[in-house]
């Protein structure tokens, strides 16, 4: 695998630190099937750029996470243009990352990278939680006849039998993925973005004890209010703090094995949006790693 150095990759360190890496971050800016705004192929590249601005120190966990991790980032690669080959590809890297017990951080992108990136954690494990923020659902069968739509991500994820779904911040879903969600409720279970001043998250706490769990994080799943910079952004979802919270329950109490952040759509001159990710990014490797 080729590899960025220190200074180009992600949080853009020292390039005389030396430490045995932990973490992969793979940039995977597939953009082939969106259907209202565009630009989530510049999503890994200013993700990366935005982060060399995040504080290195970590004031939650009186550190500097990244001295304990190891983080390198792969060199940018082509993508196929052919979305089931681009989702191969995917799973073939992922698969060698989990082969040497690294962890594997995919930057998308759309949602639709997530089946690929998966497919490596449900072969390799006998059931696999996936522990998923969105606006949408994304139970579709297909959308605009691909059924490798990034509304149909977590479709394709479920086609895995030994596959159970938790999804945080749901507030958009069509009546045609109601019956999907209905006969497979014994392992899907949703905390619906309408209800959550009611959330139990003591039950999140059960539902999630002693699993193996793999992070899908579309960033739509934020309130458009912090996060516009997406191509279906929703209002009535997630907040910073509360977003944090569910991450550090998961991490107590279950075991993260990988993880990809999509759907980020720079606006160009807002960098903000851009930093926000990149530091939850940061955030999900730290917690992963250091949390207690």
């Amino acid at each position: 695998m080729n590899y960025l150095s220190n200074k180009q990759g992600f949080l853009g360190v020292d390039n005389n630190f030396k430490i045995k890496e932990k973490v992969i971050i793979v940039p995977f800016g597939l953009e082939k099937t969106v259907s209202y705004g565009g630009g989530t192929k510049n999503g890994p590249k200013e993700i990366i750029k935005a982060s060399h601005q995040v504080e290195l120190y970590d004031e939650e966990l009186n550190c500097e996470p990244y001295k304990k991790i190891g983080i390198k980032t792969l060199k940018p690669f082509k993508i196929d243009k052919n979305i089931n080959k681009a989702l191969n590809k995917i799973s073939r890297i992922n698969e060698k990352i989990l082969n040497n017990n690294i962890f594997p951080l995919t930057l998308g992108g759309e949602h639709s990278i997530t089946p690929g990136c998966i497919a490596p954690f449900a072969k390799k494990y006998k059931k696999l939680c996936l522990l998923h923020f969105d606006a949408h659902a994304d139970l579709r069968e297909s959308y605009n006849g691909e059924k490798f739509s990034h509304a149909s991500a977590i479709k394709r994820c479920l086609d895995y039998k030994n596959v159970s779904l938790i999804s945080f911040g749901i507030r958009n879903i069509s009546k045609s993925e109601i019956p999907y969600l209905k006969k497979n409720s014994s392992r899907i279970n949703i905390f619906w973005a309408k209800d959550k001043n009611k959330w139990n998250l003591n039950k999140f706490k059960k539902m999630i004890k002693n699993k193996t769990v793999y992070i899908t994080f579309d960033v739509d799943g934020f309130d458009s209010s912090i996060m516009p910079a997406t191509g279906t952004p929703e209002p009535g979802g997630l907040f910073w703090d509360e977003t944090l919270e569910i991450i550090k329950m998961a991490v107590k109490n279950s075991n993260i094995v990988g993880a990809d952040i999509n759907e980020l759509a720079p606006i160009k001159g807002f960098n903000s949006y851009n930093f926000l990710v990149a530091k939850l990014a940061y955030k999900i490797l730290s917690y992963k790693f250091l949390y207690k």
